[in-house]
């Protein structure tokens, strides 16, 4: 039973990349329809981040990782180099955490 849900998992998976390659000239999207897909995209990462920072499972993670993600939205805002941006949000958090800020 495994083999096969991941079998059809894969095929799946293969056929939803293959799609839009072999469908690109043969369906066409209105600008609204594109704008909405793009904004679903856009909220969808917002909320991940937004679970990510504030929560660990069910319990709040505390004010360390809120203020790390702050640092590194800051950093970005500012065109900080990508790996500093990690480097200054993992930074702060430690440090915080290292205070005893939970």
């Amino acid at each position: 039973m495994t083999i096969t849900a991941l079998a059809v998992l894969a095929v799946g998976t293969y056929l939803m990349r293959l799609g839009p390659l072999l469908l690109h000239e043969r369906m066409a999207f209105s600008d609204r329809t594109v704008r909405i897909v793009e904004l679903g995209a856009v909220a969808l990462l917002v909320a991940l981040v937004a679970t990510g920072t504030w929560f660990e499972g069910p319990e709040f993670a505390g004010w360390a990782r809120p203020a790390g993600v702050a640092v590194a939205g800051v950093a970005v805002w500012r065109r900080v180099p990508f790996v500093l941006v990690v480097v200054l949000a993992a930074g702060t958090t430690a440090l915080l955490r290292l205070a005893g800020v939970p």
